[in-house]
């Protein structure tokens, strides 16, 4: 039986992690957004002390209450709530920006705990996990390179000189790298191998002689002159070049050669956990929207009053309670099955594919719905609408999942080995003839 139901305890918990969000993070996010005292004047040294002050008591009240690092197993340190219950979590802090810094499941941090919790030995958990677990340290992912489309494109590299590795290669795209203490480095080992073998992941202190950042990019709508600043800070996507980048034998991550088969455990997660905050950022979107409609007027008439508004506002609705189901229904499954089965890859591919639809539509009927204030930098819309191409982006192309989902789809059918299809009804009809045929012989028989 399909049950997305919790049991009062934890509707507690989830109580409470939305009263701390709508109290505290919330006001939090939109404090951060401007970093200023009511006068304009900035916050100085000791205003920024304060801040972060703030926001540790903030993680000391959700490590006292068991939450921190919800998305983490018992083996981990973390409560072992399961997917469904990660979905029921995320949804509300979708709606945040410190949400998840607050909670200690932060991106790319949380994917790359469960990369080192798998592959790692004994001494990179001692190292790198158990700092990254406690908030002490963060990490960044560097995967993507500024050539390649896909992993079989990939030129960045990594060869064994006597008790060193030796990468060479560029890398786009790092989320964090800037703020991190270390990288996971994809890099390829042995071109010559199959594509599944030819790769191998590496734990890069970030500050190792050759690690170069070129570039700290960031998103749509900040401008240029940002790019530049490589110096510190948390967030933006650094362009990194290795440069003879020089690592002991023992910072391979897992076995050489699986490196892109053990990527899969941080990106199949990670997916899911995007598409859980997505069902808030849409709800919140809709939330906008039908505010907006009963609040704002046009041509004598309330926006809620026009039926084009009506329409808008229905299928956004209609849009959001589909996603959110299929979201919760894959949640469900892996907590069924308690692994990444084909199946809940299947789910994982098609939910990837709908976040992106899904944000676009919502938000933009959202926005429309406003107006010039939908336009302006006033409202979240603006931010919420520049993050809504990114769901058809990371973690794997919209194209790239289509075209997996497709293949995962067709290996539960067989070709007809007829000329005709298995439906082509004459021959359906013939078929149901021959069975009536021998029922009505049947009964006259038995008649007789």
């Amino acid at each position: 039986m399909i049950d997305f139901e919790v049991e009062p305890e934890f509707q507690e918990q989830i109580d409470w992690v939305e009263k701390l969000v709508t109290e505290e993070i919330e006001p939090l996010d939109q404090f951060m957004s401007v970093g200023t005292h009511k006068n304009g004047k900035a916050l100085d040294a000791d205003g920024w002390n304060a801040i972060r002050a703030y926001i540790k008591s903030l993680q000391d009240k959700v490590k006292d209450r068991g939450m921190w690092g919800f998305h983490l197993g018992p083996d981990l340190g973390g409560p072992g709530l399961g997917q469904v219950k990660l979905c029921l979590l995320n949804e509300i802090l979708g709606r945040t920006r410190m949400g998840p810094t607050i909670f200690g499941c932060q991106a790319p941090d949380t994917g790359n705990m469960e990369l080192i919790a798998h592959n790692g030995s004994e001494e990179q958990k001692k190292k790198y996990l158990e700092p990254l677990l406690s908030g002490e340290k963060h990490s960044a992912y560097s995967m993507t390179e500024p050539h390649a489309g896909g992993p079989e494109e990939f030129k960045c590299s990594a060869r064994r000189d006597g008790d060193e590795w030796v990468i060479n290669g560029e890398k786009w795209f790092t989320s964090n790298g800037v703020g991190s203490d270390f990288l996971i480095v994809m890099a390829i080992t042995d071109p010559d191998k199959p594509m599944l073998e030819k790769a191998s992941m590496f734990i890069v202190d970030t500050d190792t002689p050759g690690v170069e950042v070129v570039r700290n990019v960031h998103t749509i709508g900040t401008p240029l002159r940002h790019n530049y600043n490589t110096d510190s800070g948390r967030g933006g996507h650094a362009y990194i070049r290795y440069n003879d980048v020089r690592i002991p034998a023992d910072a391979l991550l897992g076995d050489e050669g699986a490196g892109f088969v053990g990527s899969q455990t941080r990106l199949a997660g990670g997916r899911i956990h995007h598409a859980m905050r997505a069902v808030g950022v849409c709800t919140r979107a809709l939330d906008m929207a039908c505010e907006r409609a009963l609040s704002r007027r046009a041509r004598g008439q309330l926006l809620a009053d026009l039926q084009m508004v009506q329409a808008d506002l229905a299928e956004s609705y209609i849009q959001l309670k589909q996603f959110r189901l299929h979201v919760l229904y894959t949640a469900w499954l892996i907590d069924k099955t308690g692994s990444y089965t084909r199946e809940i890859r299947k789910e994982i591919a098609s939910i990837k594919i709908s976040a992106a639809k899904v944000n676009h539509d919502i938000i933009y009927r959202a926005i429309h719905l406003h107006g010039a204030l939908g336009m302006s930098n006033e409202t979240p819309l603006g931010a919420m609408w520049l993050s809504a191409p990114q769901m058809g982006i990371m973690d794997g192309t919209t194209e790239v999942h289509k075209a997996n989902l497709a293949k995962l789809m067709l290996r539960e059918y067989e070709p007809s080995d007829d000329l005709f299809p298995t439906y082509h009804l004459p021959k359906l009809i013939e078929k149901a003839q021959d069975k009536f045929e021998k029922v009505v012989d049947d009964y006259l028989n038995s008649a007789a």
